[in-house]
């Protein structure tokens, strides 16, 4: 048995903050105090000064293994993951070979075994042909179901209506979906591609993948979620309007179409593409001011449920093309607790939000087994983040594997200090542990 004391720490957690302390015993949550016990324990962390937050919980994420190894990988990734505080991801199928199959699906649960320095859970792929291979999926040991309800890799979008029916009809599994209507970006990249040629220039991204685009696929997902009552997760939403097609107004383990949103979604607005270009191209686009706003408004009014990255790492040479050539998507997990605490400091959010959307909610709304709290028999997962300590984020302290950051040259006033997983030291001070692995996650479903 090894025990851990993490003492003086300010401890946030189900909508408090507190100071406290946590001893941890193996790999669970052994006691949370708020007096001035001081057990014996094998090893003793001051955190005075510190805040004590639940690991965050990814559920959106593509660390390309296998088959796209040369943007990341499943060790790459996760070492960045838990840097940055998060503890466990959900990871998606559009690699190669595709994770359309129960067989694929489990050989990449194999390597994050063998890999992984968080927890881990993937997507099963959605396509026109393999229903029959989604129905199987059991609900206990699998996140959900993605279907690419838009432009995606390969055969992965989904667009028979008779198949996204019966998806809806009978998975007794969460559906994920990424929603942008296919005609409208057709439509749109005809219109504009006439207009510039391949040298687009990148501010134009929002106008292709509109709005209406984002919009009218959302629709579409949340219409058959209700007609079949299906259990739907529409991830990264990135337009206001989108918003009043989620359940609101009632507890989020009752809800049937719950909303994710990612954190470039929260920060950037259409005025950064002269300034950054490729490198904050995403699909879902990131748009205007006004669709931030309303997205942060969400958030803090509890209509969108779960804050997540959609970390999608790309090399340097492939984003540094013109706009047609070069790729969408950009790495995330290293900068996302600190980016969301950077918001809390501006005024947007609050700490407690923040672990709410981070953590507790993907572990409610997925149905984790004992993660993403700070509970007494819980998993130990944690994270210690010193609130006054500005660093700037520079290439040489990016670990992400293709060696690039939007957030490069921004300067974060939080900096994650310990990452605890499964009770088990896995990042300290800038120094990953090595050894650390993750577990797969389960489900209480």
């Amino acid at each position: 048995m090894s025990t851990i004391l993490i003492k003086n720490a300010t401890i946030i957690n189900e909508g408090i903050q507190k100071k406290g302390s946590v001893l941890v015993e193996n790999d669970v949550i052994k006691t949370v105090f708020f007096d001035d016990s001081s057990p014996e324990a094998d090893q003793t962390i001051d955190a005075e000064g510190l805040l004590l937050l639940p690991g965050a919980i990814d559920d959106q994420v593509h660390f390309r293994e296998p088959g796209l190894t040369q943007k990341a990988d499943i060790r790459t990734e996760s070492k960045a993951a838990v840097a940055g505080g998060i503890t466990s991801f959900m990871e998606m199928p559009n690699t190669k070979p595709q994770a359309t199959t129960h067989e694929i699906l489990e050989e990449k649960y194999k390597i994050a075994a063998n890999s992984s320095a968080a927890n881990y859970s993937f997507y099963i792929g959605a396509t026109n042909d393999n229903v029959e291979e989604l129905l199987k999926t059991n609900p206990k040991t699998v996140c959900g179901i993605k279907i690419f309800m838009g432009s995606s890799t390969g055969n992965m979008l989904v667009d028979n209506e008779s198949i996204l029916d019966k998806i809806f009809a009978e998975s007794k599994v969460l559906i994920a979906t990424h929603c942008e209507d296919e005609d409208t970006i057709k439509e749109n990249t005809t219109i504009y591609k006439n207009k510039f040629g391949d040298d687009m220039p990148f501010k134009y991204h929002p106008v292709i993948r509109s709005a209406e685009a984002c919009y009218k696929s959302s629709l579409k997902a949340s219409t058959l979620a209700r007609k079949h009552n299906a259990r739907l997760h529409i991830l990264h939403l990135s337009s206001a309007g989108e918003l009043e097609l989620l359940d609101q107004g009632m507890p989020l383990k009752d809800k049937r179409v719950t909303g994710e949103v990612c954190v470039h979604h929260l920060w950037f607005t259409d005025n950064d593409y002269d300034k950054y270009g490729s490198r904050i191209k995403w699909n879902p686009a990131v748009k205007s001011e006004n669709d931030r706003n309303g997205l942060r408004k969400g958030l803090t009014d509890g209509v969108l449920d779960v804050v997540a990255t959609d970390h999608a790492p790309h090399t340097k040479e492939e984003k540094d093309n013109k706009y047609f050539q070069a790729p969408s998507g950009g790495p995330l997990v290293q900068h996302a607790l600190i980016a969301m605490l950077e918001m809390v400091k501006q005024g947007h959010f609050t700490y407690e939000m923040v672990v709410e959307k981070m953590s507790h909610n993907p572990a409610i709304l997925f149905q984790i087994e004992k993660r993403g709290y700070i509970k007494e028999g819980y998993k130990a997962d944690l994270v210690l983040v010193d609130p006054n300590n500005a660093w700037e984020v520079k290439s040489d302290n990016i670990l992400y594997k293709c060696g690039w950051s939007p957030f490069e040259g921004t300067t974060f006033s939080h900096k994650v200090t310990h990452t605890f997983v499964n009770g088990q030291l896995a990042y300290v001070n800038g120094k990953v542990n090595e050894e650390v692995r993750g577990e797969r996650l389960s489900f209480d479903r």
